[in-house]
């Protein structure tokens, strides 16, 4: 039972992986070519675009982000440069700053956004049911939650 529970679990999560490495690029693809914005831009703008105020300390958005948190922080660079971002000082802590989304940040997101909503419809969601994607929705939450409070207590 153990060795087909096992089995089960590295066939599920080579399948997560295969599904992730296939998709992203594709995502990737779709959003620099209607709007020029790279996938791991767009992902630091919704992330931004989603928080209270519009702004989160470095640290959130990498706990947050897709991305590394090192890549976050080269990423809030780039945006900063593009004016999509701007960083503020923390006053409660002056060793970490916000990333604010910028108007002209938030109107690409706004842009990009039905773009890459359309491709996780089409490439992803495409052959899949309501029912089994919220099948899927709710045991990787699960998964999470678990990982979360696990990681937690350490």
């Amino acid at each position: 039972m153990a060795t087909t529970r096992k089995k089960a679990a590295a066939e599920a999560w080579g399948s997560l992986l295969q599904v992730h490495a296939a998709l992203v690029p594709e995502l990737d693809r779709r959003l620099r070519e209607a709007t020029g914005l790279p996938l791991g831009w767009y992902d630091v703008l919704l992330e931004l675009s989603a928080a209270r105020d519009s702004r989160l300390t470095m640290s959130q958005l990498g706990e947050r982000a897709v991305l590394s948190r090192t890549r976050v922080s080269r990423v809030v660079d780039e945006l900063t440069r593009a004016d999509l971002v701007r960083r503020e000082a923390n006053p409660e802590d002056a060793r970490s700053a916000y990333a604010v989304i910028t108007p002209a940040g938030l109107a690409r997101f706004r842009e990009a956004a039905p773009v890459y909503v359309a491709g996780i419809d089409q490439e992803f969601a495409g052959e899949l049911t309501v029912a089994e994607l919220s099948a899927l929705a709710s045991t990787l939450r699960r998964v999470l939650l678990r990982f979360d409070l696990a990681h937690a207590q350490q």
